[in-house]
């Protein structure tokens, strides 16, 4: 069902406008739309005065963008000042840290400039948008995400596999941009400075052997690219109503006119992809002189699949299946290198995102010491090497090992935890041993009237 928010109001009174001149207009209007359609439907409006807070909003947002221009007017941040602040939270990924620092700094000196000076931003200028290759699991999320935090910008992550190209089913890709503004809690001209993160990005490369028109390939790129140089992009969707019905019920208040479209000029885009294919493709180019002939890297050469990617040209990218000028509009590339079981252990112990941290916070939620032995971090940080994803294995294997624990210690009078080799051998039998040393807490169960009586309460708030 379509409604029209353009509309002039039914009552007499009001006859000839074609704006609503306060939020009461807006309601009535819009139950004349429903009346009149024969719906029952309707809108239930919060309670109090919606102008007041939707121009406080307005003024909320201003404030928040002014206190960021004013930091940006001021970033003097040096690349090794970035590598440093990564080093914290990333392990390994030099070559990486690197050329995103670099291409940060430069982007926000730009920024920077062009934000004193009116004169820079007429200047050409050519975005380094960033492309990162490499296995899954070795921190590209990650690192994005702090440069982030960092700089204080929006950031948004999104699939390159949800969209497909406009008009048939799928994402749009705008809607990374309007999920940035989300990511800004609505403020758009706080959004035009974020970052974008576009994960999977090798997956929308067109198949060589593809025939007909290809809706989740080509067509995506093309409108990818479009963004990832300058476009202007409708901040709020037209058939999203939930925004639509927050513009209108802002400009019925009176509030500050938003930012109906959103520049992507100053937006920096970053892709990622594992580009599994474009190792053979290097491989062949740079080292196989067999005309004819393919073969493939053992799945255990990471270093070798490292090297190949560091090697990686245009024209590997084109006959990986991306078009010319997409490929044209992320300049700056580099290789993530592969974990091994040293890395992981490192991760373990020296990474302040360390997942570790979070089971010792967990267990110290029940008033339980977990503390695990340097050779226990290395059988662990052994078998999150053998599931092949990378840092995210180590989740896997830790929460294997001290699932069982976490279910019954908190239940018993048992206040430490010590994860020893022999406890990574056998948890079971560990945790059995722990068990057998303890003894179980008193606990209460709650009654079936209790448990009602909680249930009727719960529902009432």
């Amino acid at each position: 069902m379509f409604f029209d928010f353009d509309q002039k109001p039914q009552d007499s009174e009001d006859k000839g406008k074609s704006s609503f001149n306060s939020f009461e207009e807006l309601k009535r209007h819009l139950g004349d739309v429903f009346s009149s359609a024969g719906s029952k439907l309707g809108f239930v409006f919060p309670a109090g005065n919606m102008e007041g807070k939707e121009a406080a909003g307005d003024d909320a947002r201003e404030k928040e963008f002014a206190e960021f221009i004013e930091k940006i007017k001021s970033f003097n941040m040096k690349p090794r000042e970035v590598r440093d602040f990564l080093d914290r939270f990333v392990i390994k990924q030099s070559e990486a840290k690197k050329v995103l620092s670099v291409a940060i700094c430069d982007h926000y000196n730009h920024v920077r400039r062009c934000l004193l000076d009116e004169k820079s931003s007429q200047v050409e200028y050519n975005k380094q948008n960033v492309l990162l290759l490499g296995p899954t699991g070795v921190g590209k999320t990650y690192l994005i995400k702090n440069i982030a935090k960092l700089i204080g910008v929006p950031f948004v992550k999104v699939d390159a596999t949800k969209f497909s190209e406009t008009g048939y089913v799928g994402g749009d890709v705008d809607d990374m941009i309007r999920d940035l503004i989300k990511a800004a809690n609505g403020n758009v001209k706080l959004a035009q400075y974020g970052i974008v993160f576009i994960d999977e990005i090798d997956k929308i490369a067109i198949s060589s052997n593809f025939e007909g028109r290809d809706i989740s390939g080509r067509g995506v790129q093309i409108n990818l690219l479009k963004l990832m140089e300058e476009s202007e992009v409708n901040a709020y969707s037209q058939t999203d109503m939930i925004s639509q019905l927050r513009v209108a019920m802002s400009f019925a208040g009176g509030g500050v006119d938003q930012k109906q479209s959103i520049s992507t000029k100053y937006i920096l885009f970053i892709a990622s992809g594992a580009f599994d294919r474009l190792v053979d493709i290097v491989k062949i180019r740079v080292g196989n002189k067999s005309i004819g002939f393919s073969f493939k890297l053992s799945p255990n050469d990471q270093d070798e699949a490292y090297e190949c990617l560091q090697k990686v040209s245009t024209a590997d990218f084109i006959k990986y299946g991306f078009e010319p000028e997409f490929i044209g509009r992320l300049p700056v590339r580099v290789a993530c290198e592969a974990l091994n079981a040293d890395d992981l252990k490192d991760i373990l112990i020296s990474s302040e995102g360390s997942i570790l941290k979070q089971y010792i916070e967990d267990f110290a939620g029940y008033r339980i010491k977990l503390s695990v032995d340097d050779d226990a971090l290395t059988e662990i940080a052994k078998l999150a090497a053998d599931e092949k994803t990378g840092a995210r294995g180590l989740l896997t294997i830790l929460e294997k090992l001290l699932r069982d624990s976490k279910f019954e210690l908190p239940s018993t009078d048992i206040k430490s935890i010590r994860v020893t080799k022999n406890f990574v051998a056998n948890p079971a039998k560990a945790l059995s041993n722990l068990m057998g040393k303890g003894s179980m807490a008193k606990t209460t169960t709650l009654s079936t009237s209790k448990v009602k009586k909680l249930t009727k309460k719960t529902k009432k708030s």
